[in-house]
């Protein structure tokens, strides 16, 4: 006679309820503690490849200025019947490069591979080195890196004759003390930040919008007869340019001498009202990164 083995003896396949709730707990304890250190990894990943884009911009703004005989890049080149022979479009009026592209042809790169002698905001930017990593901002107008225009090279035009401040000799630039680009907002810096609208990734004028015009950066003081981002005489005061603290509350700044730092927005000089808007006249803001010299001097008068 085959005696039956105690139910306690007999092996079980499988786990009970019980187990697979437990292992599932604890799966999902593991997955709580390691997506937030996994965020962080990949957010200062992003972090040093946008800081090591900017370097590469800043060594090339050094040899722009030896390939001009010592003037300083400008924010964008002034319209001009020669135009410009970095994309071989050097016949064309209304073909204007801005800074980057400028100074990608210093690095022999280019932002876009079939470039149009029309002038034309709405292009994208395809080269990943033109490009924060933390941002999806690809415009060729409303771009992730602002450029200190006021004081390294304004080629817009006076009131009165003549351009605004260009061009510079780079020798007059304190270059280890100077901003040269930062991570950028653009004119909406100068709205408040419960109003500020979304990204136009076609180019869209709208001064309101985040990233609208932000490949210029206005420094952190200006006047009444300075020149702004926007570049308009109505409601200019507000459309002002200013950094964009995206890395963890900080803006990657590269200087004119190469090197790169993570600054605040107050670190650079500017003051962050309660509202979130960067005010032009706002008491304690300074321009002593930006000036060139390292003194806290305004801005070129442009009205």
């Amino acid at each position: 006679m085959k005696l039956l083995k105690p139910w306690s003896t007999i092996r079980r396949d499988g786990f009970t309820l019980v187990e697979l709730l437990v292992v599932i707990g604890i799966i999902g304890l593991l997955i709580s503690i390691l997506l937030p250190a996994l965020s962080r990894a990949r957010e200062q990943a992003q972090t040093i490849k946008c800081a090591a884009n900017l370097r590469q911009f800043g060594l090339a703004w050094q040899m722009y200025a030896t390939a001009t005989k010592g003037f300083s890049c400008p924010g964008r080149l002034p319209h001009s019947k020669t135009g410009s022979s970095v994309y071989g479009l050097d016949t064309e009026e209304e073909y204007r490069p801005r800074w980057y592209e400028l100074l990608g042809a210093q690095m022999k790169i280019q932002a876009n591979l079939r470039p149009t002698p029309k002038e034309d905001d709405s292009w994208q930017i395809e080269n990943p080195v033109f490009l924060c990593p933390s941002s999806d901002w690809r415009n060729s107008r409303n771009y992730p890196y602002g450029y200190n225009y006021q004081f390294l090279g304004n080629t817009r035009q006076k009131v009165i004759g003549g351009f605004i401040k260009w061009p510079v000799k780079a020798s007059s630039i304190q270059a280890g003390q100077t901003i040269m680009a930062a991570d950028c907002l653009g004119s909406a810096a100068g709205h408040p930040a419960a109003s500020r609208r979304g990204y136009h990734e076609d180019g869209t004028d709208d001064a309101s919008s985040l990233g609208n015009k932000a490949f210029l950066l206005d420094p952190p003081r200006l006047t009444v007869v300075s020149d702004y981002c926007e570049g308009k005489p109505s409601h200019k005061l507000v459309n002002r340019s200013g950094p964009d603290a995206r890395h963890r509350g900080r803006a990657n700044v590269v200087f004119c001498d190469g090197h790169v730092e993570p600054l605040t927005p107050v670190d650079m000089g500017y003051v962050v009202e309660e509202d979130g808007s960067y005010g032009p006249f706002s008491q304690g803001a300074h321009n002593r990164m930006f000036s060139g010299t390292g003194k806290d001097d305004d801005p070129v008068r442009a009205f």
